[in-house]
């Protein structure tokens, strides 16, 4: 039987993707609509409050296409506190004029991971701290998708040996290295927490680069040869400030 890989994990990850009513929206009186969007921007302030005190990080986008209109991606230590920030999104007024489309629900996660021999804690490592407890870059664009690794006859990646494994990943992070300055990558493990194993939530300032690095990385036998793909979700940073011209009917 191959070996398993062990892997740390940080915070708990919700991506949570949302279609907007917009002619159910415009039938609501400007003053009303107004005060909506007031409450959920004291939703965002709580989250950008959170994100300063270094308990968590949220990232807000508007979805391009038919698949959503907003995606909202939240990291928190538990699982309930979580629960909680979708339960208040879902109890606010905006959301009476939003549908949920899709959601993705997972934690940060470093693979392939070697515990130190020294016994010391991983998390007293900065870089590592940085790692499983991001601060979501603020860029001017995210790309959203999950993925498997096959289990189809020989194109087997469970039953591949733990050295041949690290091998193909050690070339795929080759290609993922180029990107570096161009391309944020937050990997999320959900195995037993979703549908899929993987959720790969990239970040640009440059869109094309998403379409550049995971055009290349297809080339990569990881990904040729052991790799199943979602839907892909691409998408414009929506800061607080633009909120109010964003839902502006």
């Amino acid at each position: 039987m191959a070996e398993a890989s062990q892997t740390l994990d940080g915070w708990y990850a919700l991506h949570d993707f949302r279609a907007m009513d917009w002619a159910a929206w415009k039938r609501v009186p400007s003053e009303e609509r107004q005060s909506i969007l007031n409450e959920f921007k004291q939703l965002v302030s709580g989250w950008e409050e959170n994100e300063e005190a270094e308990k968590g990080s949220y990232a807000l986008y508007s979805i391009i296409g038919q698949k959503a209109d907003i995606m909202v991606m939240l990291l928190r230590p538990t699982m309930q506190e979580i629960e909680q920030l979708e339960l208040a999104l879902n109890k606010s007024r905006l959301a009476e004029f939003m549908a949920p489309t899709y959601s993705y629900v997972s934690v940060v996660e470093l693979g392939n991971y070697m515990p130190p021999k020294d016994g010391s804690d991983p998390t007293e490592n900065p870089e590592i701290r940085n790692r499983i407890y991001p601060i979501l870059p603020k860029w001017n664009h995210v790309c959203f998708y999950p993925m498997d690794k096959k289990r189809e006859g020989e194109d087997n990646w469970y039953s591949l040996p733990m050295s041949d494994r690290k091998e193909l990943m050690k070339a795929h992070g080759m290609t993922g290295r180029k990107y570096a300055g161009y391309v944020k990558q937050i990997i999320t493990g959900s195995t037993g927490l979703d549908d899929w194993e993987w959720g790969v939530t990239l970040f640009a300032h440059d869109i094309l680069q998403f379409k550049k690095l995971v055009y290349e990385m297809r080339f990569d036998e990881v990904s040729a040869r052991y790799g199943d793909f979602g839907d892909f979700y691409v998408g414009n940073i929506l800061p607080k400030e633009q909120i109010e011209s964003y839902f502006h009917v």
